[in-house]
């Protein structure tokens, strides 16, 4: 873990990535799937970060895929030509998608869009042939995550809709396991990703039989690329956390058991702003700092070890100590019960401030409890690289137009 030092933070609380642990995560990720035969479309949904999105690019990777047409044209503008949406485009994104396809053709850009229905096919279709464009569209599967997609019987019909639609091309199908990724029973995590093997084979068999063999089978995960890799029936893989890590997949740990190939690259640099009571010290990172879908976030450096942070408002975190945390359960969790077992270690002679407890102006450093919302938090990724903080935008946040 290469961290700046305080001086060299332009304020806080700041996003920072250490960049030789991200070209680590980059490298050997592109490594395992070199040695599989499996392309890597890396999802750009974790960094919505163009320039970290070219530089996976340059290591090897044939493209990114993404969740929202933003997402998408701010990739293009940022120099991405292989682009792939995700997610079913909203009835006002086609019209966007084949623009951008358009405005791309001088630089060679593919554009491609999953599709869940025959309405979204159409759609396609006739913003594609309105702008003279074509367009790559995958069928989006639905095998347990039940947020989109079609259940494996629906995907042939489909599939032809898509094959004979003017200005598409079927580009294959995708298979996003999200409620695979983060479960805890490494083995219940396999063998639920075996069985979904399974049942892609009988749908490339079919869709094969039938006249369509699909170009692409897409999809897989950071907390399932193991499995992915070694399936023998994804052509591409769509991780993206690889590259950063966070504390929920650290807290749900590699497929197969052991350690993760992969490191923490991804850090919040917090101050120290208050320090009036002898249970914890206040830091400048709260609910706007941190997204709080997952974990809590981690002290990582910067306080004793094995301190916690907690968020306390939207600007605000506290930093307790371990010597403390029995102020933090005599709370009971309660706003009252807090204020109660806070005023009562202060007023108690006996009890001392932890020595090593981080001071005001000191710098806390988190690591974030998942990776892609805290992202989306920030308008920029500060990298690290030892020497220098080098500002990369976020640029694929999502904007209003």
């Amino acid at each position: 873990m290469n961290l700046p030092p305080a001086t060299a933070l332009p304020q806080t609380p700041l996003l920072v990535v250490d960049r030789a642990a991200l070209e680590r995560n980059i490298d050997r990720m592109q490594a395992l799937c070199d040695a599989a035969g499996v392309r890597l479309r890396a999802h750009g949904k974790t960094h919505k970060c163009s320039t970290l999105g070219r530089l996976i690019v340059a290591r090897g990777a044939v493209g990114l895929c993404c969740q929202t047409v933003g997402e998408a044209e701010a990739y293009v503008a940022g120099g991405i030509k292989d682009v792939l949406v995700t997610a079913p485009v909203p009835a006002w994104g086609p019209p966007r998608l084949a623009a951008l396809a358009r405005t791309g053709i001088p630089m060679g850009v593919t554009i491609g869009a999953v599709v869940d229905d025959e309405g979204q096919v159409d759609r396609l279709s006739d913003a594609a042939v309105a702008a003279g464009v074509t367009l790559d569209v995958v069928i989006d599967l639905d095998l347990g995550t039940h947020r989109a997609g079609v259940y494996p019987h629906e995907a042939l019909a489909l599939a032809r809709a898509a094959d004979a639609a003017p200005g598409l091309r079927f580009g294959g199908i995708q298979a996003y396991l999200g409620h695979l990724q983060h479960l805890d029973d490494g083995a219940v995590r396999k063998s639920a990703d075996e069985a979904a093997f399974a049942t892609l084979k009988a749908l490339v068999a079919e869709l094969t039989a039938a006249g369509l063999p699909p170009p692409v089978v897409t999809g897989g995960g950071t907390g399932t690329h193991a499995f992915d890799l070694a399936s023998g029936v994804f052509t591409e893989l769509q991780a993206g956390s690889y590259a950063v890590m966070d504390v929920e997949y650290d807290v749900c740990g590699a497929p197969g058991g052991g350690d993760w190939p992969f490191e923490p690259s991804l850090f919040v640099a917090s101050t120290i702003v208050s320090a009036r009571h002898k249970s914890h010290v206040v830091c400048d990172a709260g609910f706007k700092a941190m997204s709080m879908d997952g974990p809590p976030a981690r002290v990582v450096s910067g306080a004793a070890p094995g301190s916690l942070w907690r968020p306390m408002g939207d600007e605000h975190g506290m930093i307790a100590h371990p010597a403390t945390f029995d102020v933090l359960k005599a709370s009971g969790g309660s706003p009252l019960g807090f204020d109660k077992a806070v005023a009562g270690a202060d007023a108690d002679p006996s009890r001392a401030w932890p020595a090593d407890a981080p001071k005001v102006g000191e710098v806390v450093w988190l690591q974030p409890g998942h990776c892609d919302p805290t992202i989306n938090l920030y308008d920029a990724l500060h990298v690290w690289d030892g020497t220098r903080l080098e500002r990369w935008a976020v640029d694929g946040r999502r904007v209003s137009s």
